[in-house]
């Protein structure tokens, strides 16, 4: 297993389009990966379901640990980090 954290640096955290680009960007991945919020109450979704990371309710400024499990779950992971760590476009 891989795991690495990252924060959310959209001014309105994962919203809808973000939160579709991650996990159309998860899917293309044979890892299972998850996705979960690290604060007082974590709370974990899975990362290739669109609902999944929308139930957890991401905004700017929280901390995400993103793990994957299978064959390439280190490029998964370091792949997802980016992405959030690029601000989807939007900073």
């Amino acid at each position: 297993m891989h795991a690495k954290q990252v924060t959310i640096i959209n001014p309105t955290g994962l919203h809808a389009r973000p939160a579709a680009e991650f996990v159309q960007k998860a899917g293309a991945f044979r890892a299972n990966i998850q996705i979960k919020k690290m604060d007082e109450d974590p709370a974990t979704g899975d990362a290739k379901s669109l609902l999944g990371i929308m139930s957890i309710g991401l905004g700017q400024g929280d901390t995400i640990e993103i793990s994957a499990e299978g064959e390439d779950e280190m490029l998964a992971v370091e792949t997802l980090v980016a992405l959030v760590g690029s601000g989807f476009g939007e900073v």
